[in-house]
């Protein structure tokens, strides 16, 4: 508790009453100000700097195992969100298929005379893999290689730039580019090809073979959880 002699006396006692009285002041009329610009359609906020945070968690829609045969593709089926209980009440902004897969498995055949240099090399096999929602696709290649390997197609249908101080927009721009407004909803696609590759095997009757690749697959929805606030810069007094 301060005394009057306190707040005439003692600096730091004067510094901290004028800062109190500072954010006395500021902060409700701050408010004010921000109230007289709400966009009344939405009842949000006008333009100004807005604070965005988010965060991305993903739901599994489906996951399995497949052997693909090379030059075939396997279709995932029955990808819909009515498989996932609270999906109406989610901000789904995307898809991932993601894939994993293990080492070349070609095998090396024409007996004890084929190894080493003359049983060749072998060759990676190519795993891709292919997703799609209401016109919004996306894919991508991987390769097993030696230590095989793991990779993700993604499609997205919001702003993902949309994260920390806004500025130029008002709220109801901004939940525009990050809010889904249930576009998430509904069927989905997916799918994983493979192109299996054989190696080299230069020795006198050896041969190798690659008829495909075992492949596991998840397939997530991206949920985006955000919060949307006036963004008051505080300096120091």
């Amino acid at each position: 508790m301060w005394t009057l002699d306190d707040l005439k006396s003692d600096r730091d006692t004067q510094i901290t009453a004028i800062c109190i009285g500072f954010f006395l002041i500021a902060f409700p009329l701050y408010f004010s100000v921000a109230a007289s610009g709400v966009d009344g359609a939405a009842g949000l906020g006008g333009v100004r700097d807005y604070e965005v945070s988010g965060e991305l968690t993903y739901v599994e829609l489906a996951s399995g195992g497949e052997y693909i045969a090379d030059g075939t593709t396997f279709d995932i089926e029955n990808l819909h969100t009515d498989a996932i209980d609270g999906a109406d009440d989610m901000n789904i902004v995307g898809v991932r298929l993601t894939m994993t897969y293990g080492a070349d498995d070609e095998t090396n055949s024409g007996g004890p005379t084929c190894i080493g240099p003359a049983g060749g090399q072998s060759q990676a096999d190519t795993i891709s893999g292919a997703t799609e929602h209401a016109g919004f696709t996306g894919s991508a290649d991987g390769q097993n290689g030696g230590q095989g390997g793991s990779h993700s197609a993604e499609a997205i249908w919001y702003n993902d730039s949309m994260i920390g101080v806004v500025s130029g927009l008002s709220e109801s721009e901004i939940v525009d580019q990050i809010d889904a407004m249930g576009a998430g909803l509904g069927p989905y696609t997916a799918s994983v090809s493979v192109t299996a590759e054989a190696g080299n095997a230069p020795g006198p009757g050896c041969s190798r073979s690659d008829d495909g690749e075992d492949v596991s697959y998840v397939v997530e929805l991206i949920v985006f959880d955000y919060t949307i606030a006036p963004f008051i810069e505080i300096t120091d007094v």
